[in-house]
């Protein structure tokens, strides 16, 4: 199981060139044990672009509780990883999308040789990223309002 958490701030979204890849991608990567998605997109958004970030909510909070409540996504993808160096057989990555936003001001992508780049909606039309990263990405960003 695996996170990506759509960072989202001033009408633009941050990704990055997945050194693997090659794919311009939000951050995110696996769910460690004992974590639950919104445990690892908080972390894995921080330890990938260095932000502090909020999920944004996707519907109602209810009261009654137990059981405990997380967040849903916004979407949970089934990705077809193909082999590769890293791993040598093809396996599915289930995705838990969430949309964030920075908990800072200003915040600011760091540059550390994977190229992170704000995305507005024009560059999102790129035909560089791919249809999903475009259409998560330009929902992210109407989400943040």
């Amino acid at each position: 199981f695996t996170v990506s958490g759509f960072v989202t701030h001033a009408g633009r979204t941050a990704l990055h060139r997945h050194a693997r890849l090659g794919l311009w991608l939000p951050p995110g990567g696996h769910i460690e044990a004992d974590e639950d998605p919104v445990q690892a997109v908080l972390r894995e958004v921080f330890e990938e672009c260095g932000l502090a970030v909020e999920v944004m909510p996707t519907g109602p909070r209810f009261l009654a509780e137990p059981p405990a409540q997380i967040v849903a996504p916004v979407k949970v993808g089934v990705y077809d990883i193909p082999a590769d160096s890293v791993l040598a057989e093809p396996h599915q990555h289930i995705d838990f999308i969430y949309f964030t936003r920075p908990l800072v001001a200003e915040p600011a992508l760091p540059d550390d040789g994977h190229e992170w780049t704000w995305f507005d909606a024009a560059a999102l039309a790129s035909p560089s990223i791919p249809a999903d990263v475009r259409e998560l990405g330009l929902a992210a960003i109407a989400a943040a309002g």
